[in-house]
């Protein structure tokens, strides 16, 4: 479930969690309430990376991502970070904050759809 990662990630990860943004907060509540049956953790720990929502039972990572992940040099690393996460079998998704904030429940459908399609 944490593919290896070491004690300094497990520290990052519960810093994380203390200072999550408005969106992660907004999302955390929202993936609590349309997914119960299905154990979410938030600054999660996987490999060298903190992602910002996990499911094991899934194998699926959620990043919700800002402004600052418009940035090439950020872009180029985001790249490299999802190719390494699915390298380990885990399905990745993306979301902006604004797609958070604006859009919520498309957010939530496109998740539901991702699930029916592994409950298939």
């Amino acid at each position: 479930m944490f593919f290896g990662a070491d004690n300094l990630i497990f520290a990052n990860a519960k810093a994380l969690r203390k200072s999550m943004t408005d969106e992660e907060n907004i999302f955390w509540l929202k993936l609590k309430e349309h997914f119960p049956n299905y154990k979410f953790r938030r600054q999660h720990p996987v490999s060298i990376y903190i992602v910002d929502f996990y499911c094991h039972k899934l194998k699926l990572v959620i990043e919700i991502d800002g402004s600052i992940h418009n940035l090439i040099e950020v872009k180029e690393n985001d790249m490299k970070r999802q190719k390494d996460l699915e390298d380990l079998h885990l399905r990745v998704l993306r979301f902006t904050n604004n797609q958070v904030k604006l859009e919520i429940e498309k957010v939530i459908s496109k998740i539901s759809h991702y699930i029916n399609e592994l409950n298939k």
